[in-house]
C-alpha cells in the first residue's frame, strides 16, 4: 500500500495547494458570490410574484412574509442543487469509473466547483438569516444542519477531494420543495385539501428515496470503495468523511420518522371521516 494512505500530513496541504489555483480561488469566489446573489434575487421574485399568485399573502404579518419569502429562495437552490448533482453524477463521465483511472474521491470538475461555491454561497446566506432572525426561521437542527452542510463543502471545494459524495448529498435537496409546498399551503388555510395530502404522500416517498434510501447506498458505495477513501489525505477531510454523513443520516432518519408520524396521523383521521 502507498504510504501516502497512512500519511495525513504533508501530502494533504500539497493535495490542497495542487488544487487551490489562483484561477480556481477566483472561480471559487464568483461562484460563492453568485451563490448569494442567487439568494438575493430569487428571495426578492418570491415577495413580487407571491401577491400575484396567492392573494393572502399581504394580510400575512412580517415574520410570515420574511419565512414565505426565505422558503421561496431555498426552494431555488433546492432544485439547482438537485438537478446539477443529478447532472454531474449522471449525465457526464466525470464519476464513470470505467471513463478514467484516477481515484473517484479524487476527481472534480470546474462544472462541479462551481456547483459545490454556489451552495456555499446559499448556505452561508440562509445560515445568517436564521441567526439574525433566530429563531423565527428554525432551531438549533437547523443551525447543525446548516453549520454541518458547510464544514463538509468548502473542505470539498477547496481540496477537489470527495465531492461524489458531497453531490449525492446535494441531491437530497430535492426534498425541499415538499417541505415548503406543505409550510406554503398550511400558511394559506388548505391543510385540509387534496393538495395537502398529496404533496405530504409525496414529501414521505421523497424523503424516503432521497434521504434513506440513498444514504444506504452512501454507506454502501464508501465501504466498497474505502480503499479509495482511505486517500483523502488531510486528516479534517478524512474524518469529516466517515462523522459527518452519519450525523446527517441520523437527523434525516429523526425528520422521517416525524414525517411518517403526521402522514399516518392525516391518513387515520381521513379513514375515520369517510
Amino acid at each position: 500500500m502507498d504510504e501516502r494512505v497512512l500519511n495525513h500530513g504533508y501530502p494533504g496541504l500539497s493535495i490542497i495547494a495542487d488544487h487551490a489555483t489562483s484561477s480556481n480561488q477566483i472561480r471559487w469566489l464568483i461562484s460563492v458570490f453568485g451563490g448569494v446573489i442567487m439568494c438575493k434575487i430569487a428571495y426578492e421574485l418570491t415577495g413580487v410574484i407571491s401577491p400575484l399568485v396567492f392573494k393572502g399573502f399581504n394580510k400575512l404579518d412580517n415574520k410570515q412574509k420574511l419565512e414565505w419569502k426565505n422558503r421561496g429562495f431555498s426552494t431555488f437552490h433546492a432544485l439547482f442543487a438537485a438537478i446539477g448533482s443529478v447532472y454531474l453524477l449522471v449525465f457526464t463521465n466525470l464519476f464513470d469509473e470505467q471513463a478514467k483511472e484516477e481515484l473517484i474521491v479524487n476527481r472534480s470538475s470546474a462544472a462541479s466547483d462551481t456547483l459545490l461555491g454556489m451552495s456555499i454561497g446559499y448556505f452561508f446566506s440562509d445560515l445568517a438569516m436564521i441567526i439574525w432572525t433566530y429563531p423565527t426561521l428554525g432551531g438549533v437542527e437547523y443551525l447543525l444542519h446548516h453549520g454541518l452542510s458547510l464544514f463538509a463543502i468548502i473542505q470539498s471545494l477547496i481540496s477537489g477531494q470527495v465531492q461524489f459524495y458531497i453531490l449525492m448529498v446535494l441531491f437530497t435537496e430535492i426534498t425541499t420543495p415538499f417541505v415548503n409546498l406543505r409550510w406554503y399551503l398550511d400558511v394559506a388555510g388548505m391543510k385540509n385539501s387534496t393538495l395537502y395530502l398529496l404533496n405530504g404522500i409525496a414529501m414521505f416517498i421523497g424523503w424516503l428515496v432521497a434521504r434513506v434510501i440513498l444514504f444506504v447506498y452512501f454507506f454502501y458505495h464508501m465501504f466498497t470503495h474505502f480503499d479509495q477513501v482511505k486517500y483523502v489525505f488531510y486528516p479534517m477531510g478524512y474524518y469529516t468523511l466517515l462523522t459527518v454523513p452519519p450525523t446527517l443520516a441520523m437527523m434525516n432518519l429523526f425528520w422521517f420518522w416525524k414525517i411518517a408520524k403526521g402522514m399516518i396521523k392525516t391518513l387515520t383521521k381521513l379513514r375515520k371521516q369517510s
